[in-house]
């Protein structure tokens, strides 16, 4: 590590800390050539991944719009924000343990809605309706019925 006064290469590390919820760490260093002190921090470096759209379009994967769409999909549901957090949690550590350094949003859509299948029915059939895109009624009964099927085999 250079020091920022004298650029001399050599320091100590006097103090390390954890930072920002234990995913930083924060070092208070002392240069061995002027005697000065600095702070340093080290942090986990991501591989960015891409998201490929529907149009063949590729953006930064950005966990923010997950959870503003989960939360959409839950509004003026009894979905408290810590299972909403969970859950996008969950699917944010599945993309990352991919080890791919691209992901389809198809891909991440069905991840959404299987982990809001389990979380809450009407949010997902909320989610489903704009995800799936329902031309009509019949396409939104049929996904309906796929549901009331799958409930009746676990009684």
């Amino acid at each position: 590590m250079r020091c920022v006064y004298c650029n001399c290469t050599e320091s100590k590390v006097i103090d390390s800390r954890s930072a920002d919820d234990d995913r930083t760490i924060r070092r208070r260093r002392e240069c061995t050539g002027c005697g000065r002190r600095f702070t340093t921090y080290e942090t986990i470096e991501v591989s960015p991944i891409l998201v490929v759209k529907s149009d063949g379009n590729r953006q930064a994967f950005d966990v923010g719009k997950i959870k503003r769409g989960i939360i959409k999909a839950c509004e003026k549901r009894p979905v408290p924000i810590e299972k909403i957090d969970a859950l996008t949690e969950e699917i944010s550590k599945k993309i990352y343990n991919s080890m791919e350094q691209e992901i389809s949003s198809k891909q991440i859509g069905e991840m959404v809605m299987e982990g809001l299948k389990n979380l809450d029915e009407v949010a997902y059939v909320r989610y489903a309706s704009v995800y799936r895109s329902f031309k009509d009624i019949n396409s939104f009964m049929s996904e309906l019925q796929k549901m009331m099927e799958k409930k009746e085999e676990f009684k």
